[in-house]
């Protein structure tokens, strides 16, 4: 009998909890017995599942500031990346929106990346970030350098994963175009089990869960409702809330950040999620369809891939007042299903997306 296959996880970085850590959470569920290398690891931030976890950090760890402000070490991460010792192991998984894809590996081993997208900093939105991040000339002159030097590297990088995988149709195309490289889609998971629907809901509410970061385009939901009569309630926190509050009128209401058991009794009684934002994928309209509940979403990024026009929700050409107002009346016009968002989102069910990730393992260790 052959001795099982030897596996280790690669993630960028565990300093926040968000999408990728959602996913990392179920790659260690799947590869249990995988050490998980990461560039820097802030333990105040570890998620109590993957407490169990043995997490392996980069020399960067051991700088001054590198768990709190791992961004300003972004040219020296291609080097710390490729230090990691991985000759013991059969297979490498790399959960990667920056540089986790760029490890070493040798002719006898396999790398599958799961693709968040590639760095779109350096990529396609290198010019915004230049326009929209205050720095100092010096700063500004050093950062060019940096990203021309990152963006060779990273094409290279990307050349050396056996197979790629990715998010969503849109990253697909962004892989495609960046590294002309093929990736099927594999979508983040929802944990379908835990939003579930309340028959009960009273659906008497707009609501908007969202960052208060410019590209989420909360501002928009709020100009649409300082028109309407309906109801609308906000989710979130970030430095635009002020302005996003003196813009609002008497019928928008900031919920601030809440639990997850709050957010799905949110789901549960809302008419409708409201998602502006071009994303890579999305998990909030997911989650809210799941609670059963639709979804006035932009026709263009993640959300027109997880959002069926008409059955599951709206969506709208245009991030525009006049096209989201629209988009919101044809809603409610319509008479759309609580089950057919829920069959929609089940979908993207944990249980879909490890079923994928371990048939893409086990072809490689087949090879």
């Amino acid at each position: 009998m052959a001795a099982p296959a030897k596996i280790a996880l690669v993630h960028d970085w565990l300093t926040t909890f968000g999408g990728a850590e959602r996913c990392l959470i179920l790659l260690h569920q799947l590869f249990p017995t995988a050490p998980i290398y990461t560039l820097v690891h802030d333990k105040r931030n570890t998620p109590p599942e993957l407490e169990d976890a043995h997490i392996v950090t980069s020399h960067l760890q051991r700088l001054p500031g590198a768990t709190s402000n791992w961004q300003r070490f972004l040219p020296a991460m291609p080097n710390a990346i490729e230090q990691f010792d991985l000759r013991e192991f059969d297979l490498i998984v790399s959960s990667s929106h920056a540089v986790a894809k760029g490890v070493l590996t040798h002719a006898r081993q396999k790398h599958l990346s799961y693709c968040y997208t590639p760095m779109r900093y350096i990529w396609d939105l290198y010019q915004t970030y230049l326009e929209q991040t205050r720095m100092s000339p010096l700063v500004e002159r050093a950062f060019k350098l940096t990203a021309h030097y990152l963006r060779i590297w990273d094409y290279a990088s990307a050349q050396r994963v056996d197979k790629i995988l990715a998010i969503s149709a849109t990253v697909r195309d962004r892989i495609q175009h960046i590294y002309g490289r093929q990736a099927p889609v594999v979508y983040p998971p929802v944990e379908t089990a835990f939003w579930k629907p309340d028959p009960t809901g009273m659906s008497d509410y707009y609501l908007m869960v969202s960052r208060f970061v410019p590209y989420k385009r909360v501002d928009l939901g709020i100009e649409v409702f300082n028109h309407r009569e309906e109801k609308l309630l906000i989710v979130g926190d970030g430095p635009l809330l002020g302005r996003y509050k003196r813009m609002a009128g008497r019928n928008v209401e900031f919920v601030g950040s809440v639990s997850d058991e709050e957010l799905r009794i949110l789901y549960q009684n809302c008419k409708a999620l409201l998602f502006p934002a071009e994303e890579d994928f999305g998990l909030t309209p997911v989650e809210c369809m799941a609670c059963g509940r639709p979804v006035v979403a932009l026709g263009y990024g993640g959300a027109a891939e997880t959002v069926l026009d008409g059955i599951t929700g709206v969506q709208f050409p245009e991030q525009t007042p006049q096209s989201l107002d629209a988009a919101i009346d044809r809603l409610e016009r319509s008479r759309l299903s609580p089950a057919a968002c829920r069959e929609r989102a089940e979908q993207f069910d944990q249980q879909v997306f490890l079923a994928k990730i371990k048939a893409a393992a086990d072809y490689l260790l087949s090879s």
